[in-house]
């Protein structure tokens, strides 16, 4: 049986470029969706955050006018159905990589706030690019990666093909004018090979064992080419 870590930002609120608080955390169906797939598939799956902290679902992933209303009900039905395993995360500092066969990454906001510069998710980044795990952040996600430096303090994803929440995407959705940084141009910026599909429309990149889904949309094809890949 396969091994899948997820790992859920901490954060309840993104820091605007002006200092003031974004309702924020983690994206509903980005989650859901990747979660209740892979343990369809039999996988077992262990869910992780900085600290330990009982993730926050972004309240603008529950709004029906954003993704309906028979999706919030499904999301909502999932989220309490597990609400004990999102209640008891495991510690991201206490983590071991050798455990697990695929590091999975959901967006919101959340990890533009915390795990892009949090030592742990670089760590566990680091151990599982070298071991050549399966690596798959979706949407915000891929911020995520910004934290795995190497021993030189060199980015350890630089040069390689991926996509992420686009910036054209940050500005339809309304949050580009004010955000401290746009994720796509710091992705380009790093050194990343960036690409992109249409805007909300389902894209998924493969580079080696990183896999990387564009937007919410990419969440179930994602899951999906992490269960390939896997196989």
């Amino acid at each position: 049986m396969s091994k899948i870590l997820i790992v859920l930002s901490a954060a309840e609120t993104w820091t605007r470029a002006d200092g003031s608080r974004y309702q924020s955390g983690v994206w509903a169906e980005e989650f859901v969706v990747m979660d209740e797939m892979f343990l369809k598939a039999g996988a077992g799956v262990d869910i992780a955050t900085p600290g330990g902290v009982a993730p926050t679902i972004d309240p603008h992933s529950m709004n029906p006018d954003v993704v309906g209303e028979d999706n919030v009900a499904h999301f909502r039905a999932y989220l309490d159905a597990i609400a004990d395993r999102l209640a008891h995360p495991l510690v991201l500092a206490e983590v071991a990589t050798a455990a697990y066969d695929a590091v999975v990454i959901p967006g919101g906001h959340g990890p533009v706030e915390d795990l892009y510069k949090d030592g742990d998710m670089g760590r566990i980044l680091v151990e599982a690019e070298r071991a050549q795990k399966i690596i798959a952040p979706v949407c915000h996600g891929q911020a995520a990666l910004l934290a795995a430096k190497d021993e030189d303090g060199q980015w350890l994803f630089a040069g390689r093909r991926m996509t992420s929440f686009s910036d054209e995407e940050e500005v339809e959705l309304g949050t580009a004018d004010n955000a401290p940084w746009l994720l796509a141009d710091t992705l380009r910026k790093n050194g990343a090979a960036y690409e992109k599909g249409p805007n909300w429309g389902a894209y998924v990149v493969r580079d080696g064992t990183l896999l990387t889904g564009q937007n919410p949309a990419s969440s179930a094809p994602l899951a999906e080419a992490v269960l390939a890949a896997l196989r």
